[in-house]
């Protein structure tokens, strides 16, 4: 179970926008496709180091209610909240079968 007070942030869910040139469907810009409440977690520095992961970036967790749009959050969407666009890095379930979905992202500077 996922207490409504534990989602404090909206965020956006954006995919790629596909475009047709009339010889082929390509990626386009990213559009959002929904809303939904989320908590938000930073991912301490310590734990960027021992993932190795080097650079300007800002990486985050977002824990969001599981249903038919986020189930489908993969590597091809982004979120965007508070202004800052995220990548999506992985996704796995949280709090149990069928409940949430945990978020990892990626922002680069």
């Amino acid at each position: 179970m996922i207490d409504a007070g534990e989602l404090d942030r909206r965020i956006d869910i954006l995919r790629a926008d596909k475009d047709d040139d009339g010889l082929a469907t390509v990626d386009g810009g990213f559009v959002s496709v929904g809303r939904r409440w989320a908590r938000k977690t930073d991912v301490s520095d310590g734990e960027r180091i021992r993932a190795a992961q080097n650079g300007q970036s800002l990486t985050a967790r977002f824990l969001v209610r599981r249903d038919g749009l986020t189930a489908q959050i993969d590597g091809t969407f982004r979120l965007a909240c508070e202004g800052v666009t995220y990548e999506v890095t992985g996704t796995k379930e949280a709090r149990g079968r069928g409940v949430g979905i945990e978020i990892t992202t990626v922002a680069r500077s």
